[in-house]
């Protein structure tokens, strides 16, 4: 190649690089304004793991959302500089920073969070297994027959698998647990799926966190039910209840208990001494009065009876009718004819 053609190959060489450095940024421009525009235009978004997800299956992902969810991936370099240079704008995406890591990707919607979860969650394709990866899952290998020939037997015995030849195959005589979750797929594991054709792995965008509204939340918080949040909310009280009290540091929480005791307190000091106030008046008279007193528990028991009663009115007269038609047939064996003679 001579000189000249040297000389004429160089400027179009550097035309090249410039325009594809300008595409480039025009990319990345596209990207930082459609990233910022999801943000301002969706309340909620989904942070998703996309380990193992190939491209094909995250366009089906996306067509099985479509209206109700958008799906965004990008570099998370990328996605660090969009937030950083736009946190005037939108400071509560601060708290998305520690979370951009590793293969992940966004969800943004506006639709119930429990309802886009499940629907990603489920959106998964079976596996093979691949050597060197990590198995998600436990991976057992069922007895019984495998289709093998028996000249697999002794790869068979290399993975310590108990076998037999019946009917011309190789049969597993027990389940085997082959891998625990967590475990390193290893290449004979692999081969061994592979040849009994089992795709022990399912793959798809699993929620990592949410962002709601500048705050970050778990997914299992979606999941949670009114009974569940108020629950939640109870138990929290009485254990600062018990903490206010074990403290004697009054709180809101503890205030009724408060009372509760001192009433109690005053009460019983009223019941031992001379001094008295309204309500312990009242008490001590009921005390003086034993058949006042009686008939107050009488009048408890009815109304806390009434209830259950009123649900089983039907088949109340029934049984009480069942009960005397027993009883007086049990009087008349126990008197056996001779009640006149000893009456």
């Amino acid at each position: 190649m001579s000189e000249v053609e040297v000389e004429q190959d160089t400027p179009e060489t550097e035309q090249e690089q410039t325009s594809s450095k300008a595409d480039l940024k025009k990319k990345k421009a596209a990207y930082f304004d459609k990233l910022m525009k999801y943000f301002a235009e969706y309340p909620k978004v989904i942070l998703v793991g996309a380990d193992n997800v190939g491209s094909r299956h995250l366009q089906n992902i996306r067509a099985s959302l479509r209206g109700k969810a958008e799906i965004l991936m990008g570099k998370n370099t990328m996605i660090r500089r969009a937030i950083k240079n736009n946190l005037k704008t939108f400071p509560s995406l601060e708290v998305l920073l520690p979370k951009i890591k590793g293969n992940f990707g966004f969800v943004f919607t506006q639709e119930d969070l429990k309802s886009i979860k499940d629907a990603i969650t489920e959106l998964k394709i079976a596996a093979p297994a691949r050597a060197g990866a990590l198995a998600p899952c436990n991976v057992v290998v069922p007895k019984g027959l495998t289709g093998l020939d028996p000249s697999q037997t002794s790869f068979m015995q290399a993975l310590n698998i108990a076998t037999k030849i019946n009917k011309g195959q190789i049969e597993i005589i027990n389940d085997v647990n082959l891998l625990k979750a967590g475990d390193k797929v290893g290449s004979s594991e692999a081969t061994l799926l592979a040849k009994l054709n089992i795709l022990p792995f399912s793959y798809g965008l699993i929620p990592l966190c949410i962002y709601d509204a500048g705050v970050i939340i778990p997914p299992s918080v979606v999941e949670m039910t009114t009974e569940d949040i108020l629950s939640k909310l109870t138990s929290g009280i009485q254990n600062i209840t018990a903490l206010s009290v074990a403290l004697k540091a009054p709180s809101m929480a503890a205030v009724p208990y408060l009372l509760r005791t001192a009433y109690r307190n005053l009460l019983a000091i009223s019941l031992a001494t001379e001094y008295t106030f309204e309500r312990a008046r009242k008490i001590k008279e009921l005390l003086e009065n034993p058949e006042a007193l009686a008939a107050l528990h009488a009048s408890s028991a009815a109304t806390a009876s009434s209830a259950p009663a009123a649900t089983t009115s039907a088949a109340a007269p029934q049984e009480e009718e069942k009960k005397e038609e027993k009883k007086e047939e049990e009087e008349e064996e126990d008197d056996a004819g001779f009640g006149d003679l000893f009456g």
